[in-house]
């Protein structure tokens, strides 16, 4: 039997799953790091955290892997999006990184929307200037540690740094280029104009390669390190969505997944990167050959639930709190929740919103704020839904993954209020998936990624939307998207009023 390995390097684990040829998960190793927040909306960490837990993990798979190492053909990665690893000239980190969800970078945002403009930069990049993005993080080096940025002769994105020290090779794939705010997405090339705009050495810039790229082996130390063979394959991977979109079988037009985790995702498949969404909607180069999706975010879904569990009812399970709210009829009894709970991204780019419970009643009990919050945090990934149904896009069945997939109850809320099919498939391993997936492709196991998405991703079972339930969301649906327009002078104040 032979073996890839996919290894997802996200903000607070690096997961590591070896996976056999019928797309079984035959070992999963998961390996925490810490994050640096010394000053409010700084989120940074150490590069070399991700190498040792790498490392860690690599050394617990191999040390209950029963068979022979040889068989481990190839291994590639998912990697947590935008965050900016600087290096010098001999390829030493220069500074801790600078996370997606770190948001110091507002003035940058206004920089590059000033110097460059709207209309070139959804041209060229298809996508707005956000606090998350790389390019923001650069110009803030630049303009706030000059002399790190004097030294700087490359910057790479986390998963890249980690494939450079499993491989000595230096690269970085379109998809996750195209979360720098630098990548002409058509033309899969570093944009000259915004570098010239900007005064970026477009030499900081990496080689670009394809997701599914054979960039080379195990670099001799490192299969010494933790036991791999040195001629096993890497593959170059890609950006945390377009692996967990893969892993999802998002590969071909007609392809939705709606992901549920700390925040929430809408990706839609399009094979074309031509379309024009005015910046309402991420648009990124898909790790699938030639493709592209587009991508609506909630940035507080299942964060929002989190939280309300960890102030209201610690105690409690997930578990028991969704059960109870099944009880509960449609609309939480005249109960509505925002999730923005920490700003918001998708379609209202604004960090000053805060979230709000409208329609508070004596009777409202632990249940009903629950299923209020689970019908906001899916409300609020509708406003995506709507937002490609609007361009066009025809959605008649969305795959599910993630915490949202987890509840039979919380599927059925999201076929009802999507009013199409919600698909949970039988085995569902996110991003890491993805990645052995790429690593299984580019090793010859099939001939397309679709083929192996079809051998290895099974529909478990189908949740399809009720129709009276359909309507009456409907209704509520117009309701929630007032809230927005109704509070938003009020969080602007209240905003002002907390940083006074």
């Amino acid at each position: 039997m032979k073996y890839v390995i996919g290894i997802d390097l996200g903000t607070s684990t690096v997961k590591l799953l070896l996976v056999n040829m019928e797309g079984t998960v035959v070992q999963e190793i998961s390996k925490e790091y810490p994050l640096i927040q010394e000053k409010a909306g700084y989120s940074e960490q150490n590069p070399e955290d991700w190498i040792q837990q790498t490392i860690s993990g690599l050394q617990t798979l191999l040390r209950q892997f029963d068979g022979n190492v040889s068989d481990i053909e190839g291994i590639s990665f998912s990697g947590q999006m935008h965050g900016l690893v600087l290096l010098d000239q001999n390829h030493q980190v220069i500074r801790p990184a600078i996370l997606w969800n770190d948001t110091r970078t507002t003035e940058e945002c206004r920089e590059i929307t000033e110097s460059v403009g709207w209309d070139k930069l959804l041209q060229t990049t298809k996508n707005i200037p956000l606090e998350g993005f790389t390019l923001t993080k650069l110009l803030w080096v630049k303009k706030n540690e000059p002399a790190n940025f004097q030294q700087a002769s490359l910057f790479l994105l986390p998963k890249d740094y980690l494939r450079f020290r499993m491989t000595e090779e230096l690269q970085m794939d379109y998809s996750d280029a195209a979360g720098t705010l630098l990548l002409n997405v058509e033309h899969r090339e570093w944009s000259e104009d915004i570098c010239h705009v900007l005064d970026i050495d477009i030499n900081l810039c990496p080689p670009l390669v394809s997701s599914t790229d054979n960039v080379g082996t195990i670099s001799k130390s490192f299969a010494d390190t933790t036991g791999l063979s040195s001629t096993t394959k890497v593959f170059a991977g890609g950006a945390d969505n377009a692996c967990g979109a893969i892993g999802a079988g998002i590969l071909e037009e007609g392809k939705t997944m709606v992901s549920i985790g700390t925040s929430g995702v809408v990706l839609s498949y399009e094979e074309s990167g031509k379309k024009k969404f005015g910046g309402k909607v991420h648009y990124m180069t898909h790790a699938a050959p030639d493709a592209y999706y587009t991508m609506g975010v909630t940035l507080a879904a299942g964060h929002s639930l989190s939280w309300f569990k960890d102030i209201f009812a610690e105690e409690e399970s997930f578990d028991s709190l969704i059960e109870k709210a099944n009880d509960v009829p449609i609309g939480a009894n005249g109960l509505l929740f925002t999730p923005y709970i920490v700003g918001e991204r998708t379609p209202h780019v604004d960090s000053t919103v805060r979230g709000s419970f409208i329609g508070i009643d004596s009777k409202h009990e632990m249940k009903h704020f629950t299923r209020a919050i689970l019908e906001g945090i899916t409300f609020s990934l509708n406003e995506s839904v709507d937002i490609f149904r609007d361009n066009g896009k025809q959605i008649d069945s969305i795959i599910s993954i993630g915490g949202g997939s987890k509840s039979n109850m919380w599927l059925q809320l999201q076929a009802d209020i999507f009013n199409t099919k919600v698909i949970k498939l039988s085995s569902e391993q996110g991003p890491g998936m993805g990645a052995a997936m790429l690593a299984a492709y580019g090793s010859g196991w099939f001939p397309s990624l679709k083929e192996c998405a079809d051998s290895f991703l099974h529909e478990q079972t189908a949740f399809h939307p009720i129709q009276k339930n359909a309507k009456r969301y409907q209704v509520l649906f117009q309701q929630y998207k007032s809230v927005y327009q109704s509070t938003k002078q009020i969080n602007t104040e209240q905003m002002a009023y907390r940083n006074a």
